[in-house]
C-alpha cells in the first residue's frame, strides 16, 4: 500500500459528506461519498505551503477553483 492510499483512507474516515459539500460550495464538482478523499481539507493548505517557500517564489496571481473533475 502506498502512502497516498493511506492518506486517502484517512481522509475518508476524517471527513463527512457534509464537510465535502460545505468545502466545495461554489465549485462545480461531484458531491457524493465516493469523492470525499478529494475534499480540499484533505490537502495541505496552499497558503501555508506558499508561505513556507516565500524566499523561493513570488505570488503574482491567486486562482479560484471553479471546477473539479474526478473519475
Amino acid at each position: 500500500m502506498c502512502i497516498s492510499d493511506l492518506e486517502r483512507r484517512s481522509a475518508r474516515k476524517r471527513f463527512t459528506l457534509a464537510d465535502h459539500v460545505t468545502a466545495t460550495a461554489g465549485v462545480e464538482c461531484r458531491k457524493d461519498s465516493e469523492v470525499i478523499d478529494e475534499t480540499a481539507a484533505a490537502y495541505k493548505d496552499i497558503d501555508a505551503v506558499m508561505h513556507a517557500q516565500r524566499d523561493l517564489v513570488e505570488i503574482v496571481h491567486t486562482l479560484k477553483q471553479v471546477v473539479c473533475v474526478k473519475g
